[in-house]
């Protein structure tokens, strides 16, 4: 990405609080993107650093019209359906979905470097930055009341929010300057095989996931629910090109029918809570995550 830094990351936590000293805004539930533009055509990096502008033309076309030649945004791709709820990017291709990109901060501007600054500058930058208009989005934020506007977030049904310390400069990686505040419990988890379908069903039965500790990956159990029959088909066939013989979990699995994976792919799993051997209870599968390093998918919460 032409040297830039890996996104800023938000660090999970249980705490809810106000503080002038920090914004709050919209949790979003999409892909994480980088638009960087340089004298040329607008790229689209996601946070794993793979290209992704061919799968959104519409969104590169808005960058290089409503954008100035030189930029670096921080972003995320976001697709609603017709009654404004958000859902998975990978429906785009099967269902009449609107994509829009939600720009959150601004790392370059003209070729001065911006991460040093105060976020609350490089987000009035950012405004005056592009001509906001869809597909292009600002994403909007409080500067007070970071409870109450939590649970406004939680009565929305939305994910939940992000609290940002308010003069905090921009660095790649985790930061406990960027929180979450999480209104549902999901987060990404690693596949590693998977169950044959019974009866009707198609494609596989469930997914068997888990998540990395200490250079392990370790077992959070099955997903069976939340697929339509495009995408138990069209993971089958992905899946069956990532056959390997041996269990990549350190934990033993005790399924039948089960075919191992390399733990490549990358899911995010709504659930209910943990349970104390370790499992995820009433798990749903919510979309493949394309943004996301295999490497980096940890336990988030207990």
């Amino acid at each position: 990405m032409n040297g830039w830094p890996n996104p800023m990351l938000a660090t999970i936590t249980d705490r809810r609080f106000s503080d002038d000293n920090w914004i709050f805004e919209r949790k979003l539930d999409g892909i994480r993107t980088l638009s960087i533009r340089d004298g040329w055509r607008p790229q689209l990096w996601t946070r794993n650093q793979k290209r992704i502008d061919e799968s959104f033309p519409d969104l590169v076309e808005a960058l290089a019209e409503l954008g100035g030649p030189r930029f670096v945004a921080d972003g995320e791709i976001v697709a609603f359906d017709g009654k404004d709820r958000p859902v998975s990017l990978q429906t785009r291709n099967r269902s009449a979905v609107r994509v829009y990109y939600y720009l959150f901060d601004l790392l370059s501007l003209d070729g001065t470097d911006l991460c040093g600054e105060p976020l609350r500058d490089r987000k009035r930058a950012l405004r005056d930055a592009f001509r906001f208009r869809d597909p292009l989005r600002f994403s909007e934020h409080r500067d007070r009341d970071g409870e109450a506007f939590y649970r406004h977030a939680c009565a929305q049904g939305w994910e939940g929010l992000i609290a940002k310390r308010a003069d905090s400069p921009y660095r790649g990686g985790h930061s406990s300057d960027w929180l979450k505040f999480k209104c549902v419990r999901d987060q990404e988890f690693v596949v590693g095989g998977f169950t044959e379908p019974q009866g009707s069903r198609a494609g596989f039965g469930a997914l068997l996931i888990g998540y990395h500790e200490q250079g392990l990956l370790r077992y959070a159990g099955k997903v069976g629910t939340g697929y339509d029959r495009a995408t138990l088909h069209a993971l089958r066939a992905r899946m069956d090109s990532m056959a390997q013989s041996e269990s990549p979990f350190v934990d033993e699995v005790r399924e039948p029918t089960v075919h191992w994976v390399r733990p490549e792919l990358v899911v995010q799993v709504g659930f209910s809570e943990w349970t104390r051997e370790g499992r995820l209870r009433h798990p749903r599968f919510g979309g493949l995550r394309v943004d996301k390093p295999a490497g980096e998918v940890v336990r988030e919460s207990r």
